[in-house]
């Protein structure tokens, strides 16, 4: 962990952080991007709180080594799961200089201008869901939002899978989306909270009642970084600027690299690695 300047590492138990990656590129093309999926390990949603952590340490520190100062959790689950003990215990001893940053906290903020009747819901992985995060976050900055929260466990494996667009994801989108409006009629927004949904998003535009304002991560998430940066030109200085993006992953590169063009909307080379 001696380099000096690196790019910006983007982690992701599969796919999924691909759309944050596209989304923050579209706003800063000049940075350097190191993005690492852990899809030999995926899904994250069913694990516990114990193993997303030391599946997302691990990913943070081989990251670290590669010479990233600044480290994305592009997955809410190990954001929900991982970043406040890696944020409060491990970085301290383990690199204070260098920062990691999750998906969730940008989402939020972005709340309190969007719902008119302060009933907002949640729809994401059973572990994002199990987690409270959510809940804990909006409470801390909208204390009188009602928040109201559905997992959707069959979502993610109908992308990974290529399904998205099939009658079965037709079927569990809207399956979901009743199931959440009749917790709380009066919802009129609704949070992605699991970065694969954006490639689910025709069929949620579609059984979603057009009242009701989705929001997807990407954009504010990609926003937040750029003020982020703006305000610490102590870490901007650490980033590299030659447009570049790596793909790394601890799948079979040829596998990640056929999916991944899905989410990129172009082809991309992947190398493989190992986490420990």
């Amino acid at each position: 962990m001696k380099n000096d300047r690196g790019p910006i590492g983007i982690f992701d138990s599969g796919y999924g952080g691909l759309t944050i990656l596209k989304e923050i590129r579209k706003i800063m093309p000049q940075y350097d991007y190191l993005y690492l999926g852990d899809n030999a390990r995926t899904p994250y949603g069913t694990r516990s709180f114990d193993v997303v952590y030391e599946f997302t340490i691990q990913a943070v520190r081989y990251l670290f080594k590669q010479g990233c100062h600044l480290v994305i959790l592009a997955c809410n689950t190990a954001s929900a799961k991982a970043l406040r003990t890696i944020q409060q215990n491990d970085l301290p001893r383990l690199a204070p200089n260098r920062r990691v940053l999750g998906v969730i906290r940008p989402t939020v903020e972005v709340i309190g201008d969007i719902s008119k009747t302060h009933h907002v819901g949640i729809m994401a992985t059973p572990g994002t869901v199990r987690s409270k995060t959510y809940e804990l976050e909006i409470a801390k900055l909208f204390p009188d939002f009602k928040v109201t929260s559905k997992a959707c466990p069959m979502w993610v494996p109908l992308v990974e899978n290529e399904e998205y667009n099939t009658p079965g994801a037709d079927y569990f989108v809207k399956k979901n989306i009743d199931s959440l409006l009749q917790q709380d009629p009066q919802i009129d927004s609704v949070i992605l909270g699991c970065t694969h949904y954006p490639l689910l998003r025709d069929k949620i535009r579609q059984w979603m009642p057009d009242n009701i304002h989705v929001i997807e991560q990407g954009n504010y998430v990609a926003q937040s970084l750029k003020e982020y940066l703006s305000r610490h030109d102590d870490m901007s200085k650490h980033i590299t600027s030659e447009g570049t993006i790596r793909f790394l992953t601890t799948e079979q590169a040829d596998v990640f690299q056929a999916k991944a063009a899905i989410f990129m909307d172009t082809a991309v080379e992947a190398e493989r690695v190992f986490l420990e």
